[in-house]
C-alpha cells in the first residue's frame, strides 16, 4: 500500500486535506501534521469506507505545538511526548491501522520553528546515555502498543549539511546504520524501522557514509519507506523521478510506503502516486 502524506498541507486540518486528496483519486492517507482539530476521531471514523489511514509522528497535532522527543532530559517534554504517542497508538487502533510511526530522538530540545531548518547550537545531551534512555522509553511504549496489536516504526533522523557544520557533530539519534541497528537489537519485536530515503540521502552526505550500505545492513528491520527526493544537502521533500537514487536498492514488497512530497497539488500527488506504483510493481 502506498499512502500519501498530509504533512505538506500545514494550513489545513488533515481531514480537510484528505477530502481534497480523495477527490483526486487518492484513497490511502498517512496522517501527519496539519492544523489542530478537536474532532479528528469522529472525522476519520466517518470518512469514506474505501479509505485507509496510517498515523505518523506528530498526529494528531496538539493545540499547543511542541517538539516530540523521547530522548529529552526535560521531564515535561518527555511526558508530553509519551502522552502524545500513547494517544496516537490509540487512534491507530481506532482507525484499524497496523502501524504507528514516529521520529527518532534528539540530543537537544529544538524549538518548533527550528524543525527542518537551522537548529541553534546548544549543549548536547550525552550521546550514549541518551540512546539508552531512548531505547528504554521505546520499549515501554512498545509494550503498550503490543496490547493494542499495533507495530511501532521508528524513522531515521536527518542531519543537514548546514546543521552538521554548525554543530561540528550529529545532534540527532538514528541518522546512521550503527545507531539504527543498536536500537533495533535492543527493542521489542514489534519495533522496526521506517526508512525515509530523503533523510538517508542527506544524512549520508553530511556524515560521509554509504546510503546503499545502510539499506543493506538495516534490511531485516525495514518495514516501511518514505519516498521523496532532494539535493542531498537538506530534506526538501521534492518529487520523485526515474533518476531518484533509491529505486534499485529499496524493497519492493512492503505493505507500507508513503509519498512525503510537499508543495504539490492533489492532482500532482495522484500522478506521483501512479508513478510510484509503476516503479514498485
Amino acid at each position: 500500500m502506498i499512502f500519501v502524506s498530509t504533512g505538506g498541507f500545514r494550513e489545513k486540518t488533515a481531514f480537510e486535506t484528505c477530502k481534497e486528496l480523495y477527490k483526486s483519486g487518492i484513497r490511502e492517507f498517512e496522517l501527519s501534521g496539519g492544523k489542530s482539530s478537536i474532532n479528528y476521531i469522529k472525522e476519520f471514523k466517518n470518512f469514506k469506507t474505501d479509505a485507509s489511514f496510517s498515523v505518523h509522528n506528530y498526529f494528531p497535532p496538539p493545540e499547543t505545538p511542541f517538539v516530540l522527543n523521547l530522548a529529552s532530559y526535560d521531564q515535561f517534554i518527555f511526558e508530553k511526548s509519551q502522552n502524545h504517542i500513547i494517544n496516537s497508538i490509540n487512534l491507530s487502533k481506532e482507525l484499524k491501522s497496523k502501524y504507528y510511526s514516529f521520529h527518532a530522538g534528539f540530543l537537544l530540545d529544538p524549538k518548533v520553528e527550528e524543525l527542518g531548518k537551522k537548529v541553534n547550537v546548544k549543549e548536547l545531551f550525552p550521546r550514549k546515555k541518551s540512546l539508552n534512555l531512548f531505547i528504554k522509553r521505546v520499549n515501554q511504549i512498545a509494550d503498550y502498543a503490543a496490547k493494542k496489536n499495533i507495530e511501532i516504526l521508528i524513522e531515521n533522523n536527518v542531519i543537514s549539511h548546514n546543521n552538521f557544520l554548525r554543530f561540528k557533530n550529529n545532534p540527532f539519534l538514528m541518522a546512521d546504520a550503527e545507531e539504527c541497528i543498536e536500537v533495533m537489537k535492543n527493542t521489542r519485536s514489534n519495533v522496526n524501522l521506517l526508512v525515509d530515503v530523503g533523510h538517508l540521502k542527506v544524512s549520508s552526505n553530511s556524515l560521509k557514509f554509504n546510503k546503499e550500505d545502510f539499506l543493506e545492513r538495516c534490511s531485516k528491520w525495514i518495514k516501511a519507506i518514505h519516498l521523496s527526493d532532494n539535493d542531498g544537502k537538506s530534506d526538501s521533500n521534492q518529487e520523485i523521478s526515474n533518476d531518484s537514487w533509491f529505486w534499485p536498492f529499496i524493497k519492493k514488497d512492503l505493505d507500507y510506503y508513503s509519498l512525503e512530497i510537499y508543495n504539490k497539488s492533489p492532482e500532482d500527488l495522484f500522478d506521483q502516486l501512479s508513478f510510484a506504483k509503476s516503479k514498485l510493481s
